[in-house]
């Protein structure tokens, strides 16, 4: 009978030990989801989770790596039920979705501690939510007007246009030279986009079109009609190549590449795909000033990591985004994942183009834009890229189209 007892105190013990150990091997545990794009994204981020382990060798780092696509499916499910501790995702209206669910943690505290909202100013508005901060950025890429510098040379265009006046003058060198000015892909209904957000935030602010892209600002507003006017002006002059509505972004590029076209307005992501040959001959600035009294903005897609609202060890998880908010490892994941440090404290990269992009947006007074399709709900996004391909292909239909979207914009948003 003793020893029955003494077997039955014993395992109680044993379980209570283990009880222990087990809860506290659970608190050092940070769990992290990863959404990620090939061979590549998967190994900068498995070894920045590495050394993060390295640094706090205490904190048992448990990553799941998940394809992009199936990512963007699963997120909802897991913020909602057991969620991870870290996940990585987009700024802007994607962040504030979940955000405005009270699904993410109020990173507000962590900015302040952290000096962040020093070397993150440029991203912290896309960052934000209601004032509060709900993301640490980590990389970004630039959009801008890539262009073929012996173009330009044979047209007698010594200088990269800084001015609207400079940018059409230049286009009609351009004409005058045999060169179509422009390259777009208009099938991929997102590269008009590019010109609808930069015309969009150089002719109205980045204040005026955050509120549009968030339903507060009626499609029949004239300075919408002014952005399409400005377009309208582009097309008509023929600056772009013909039939555009046939070609996606890998149709449109070899006129690029065959020196049948001058300039393309895009992400620096492409920089990349450029033929070795024709690498060195590529140039890329800013795009350029319409109205001087309006703050120069740019579109400028951040990724971005968060911590849920339902992580079970938010304590190492706010340790985790300190190392992730230093320059070095900013750098680190911008090299790895073909893009641009979000931390503007970060080093420049080696490679011109994106060390022009990177300057830019470190550089930039008005406010970063996420872009388009990603600062505004899908719903209405879709609308609106339906509406900018009618456009192109009949630019007379302005106020047929604006008229159509201002009907979407009461339905999504239930505005009467």
């Amino acid at each position: 009978m003793k020893k029955n007892i003494r077997q039955a105190l014993l395992s109680t013990l044993l379980a209570s030990a283990f009880a222990v150990t087990g809860s506290v091997a659970a608190a050092g545990t940070l769990a992290v989801n990863i959404a990620y794009k090939g061979a590549t994204q998967r190994a900068v981020w498995q070894s920045t989770l590495d050394e993060f382990h390295k640094q706090n060798p205490d904190v048992d780092v448990k990553v799941t790596f998940v394809e992009e696509e199936t990512y963007k499916v699963q997120l909802p499910g897991w913020l909602t039920t057991q969620a991870p501790d870290i996940i990585n995702w987009h700024n802007g209206e994607r962040m504030a979705f979940y955000a405005s669910r009270g699904l993410l943690e109020d990173l507000s505290d962590d900015w302040k501690k952290n000096g962040w909202d020093d070397v993150y100013a440029s991203t912290k508005s896309a960052s934000s939510y209601q004032g509060k901060q709900y993301a640490l950025p980590t990389v970004y890429y630039s959009w801008g007007l890539f262009y073929r510098k012996d173009s330009f040379k044979s047209a007698g265009i010594s200088d990269e246009p800084k001015t609207w006046d400079e940018f059409l003058a230049a286009c009609n060198k351009l004409k005058a030279a045999g060169i179509t000015p422009i390259a777009v892909g208009a099938r991929d209904a997102w590269t008009l986009a590019g010109w609808f957000d930069y015309l969009d935030l150089r002719l109205n602010g980045n204040a005026f079109h955050q509120q549009l892209m968030g339903g507060e600002i009626a499609y029949t507003d004239p300075r919408v009609k002014k952005v399409y006017s400005a377009w309208k002006n582009l097309i008509d002059s023929k600056y772009f190549i013909d039939n555009a509505l046939s070609y996606d972004l890998d149709g449109a590029q070899p006129f690029l590449f065959q020196g049948k076209a001058a300039m393309m307005l895009m992400g620096t992501f492409i920089a990349k795909g450029f033929p070795p040959k024709l690498a060195a001959n590529m140039g890329y600035f800013q795009f350029p000033v319409i109205d001087a009294h309006v703050a120069t903005a740019e579109d400028g897609p951040a990724e971005s990591i968060h911590i849920p609202s339902k992580a079970r060890n938010k304590t190492d998880a706010h340790r985790f985004l300190a190392f992730v908010g230093t320059p070095a490892i900013s750098a680190k994941l911008a090299d790895g994942l073909g893009s641009l440090p979000a931390n503007s404290k970060s080093p420049e990269p080696v490679e011109p183009i994106s060390r022009i992009g990177f300057q830019i947006l470190s550089n930039t007074k008005g406010g970063i834009a996420q872009f388009y399709d990603r600062d505004m709900t899908k719903e209405m996004a879709d609308e609106g890229l339906k509406g900018m391909q009618k456009f192109v292909s009949d630019p007379t239909k302005i106020d047929d189209i604006l008229n159509d979207l201002e009907q979407s914009r009461k339905r999504i948003y239930k505005k009467s």
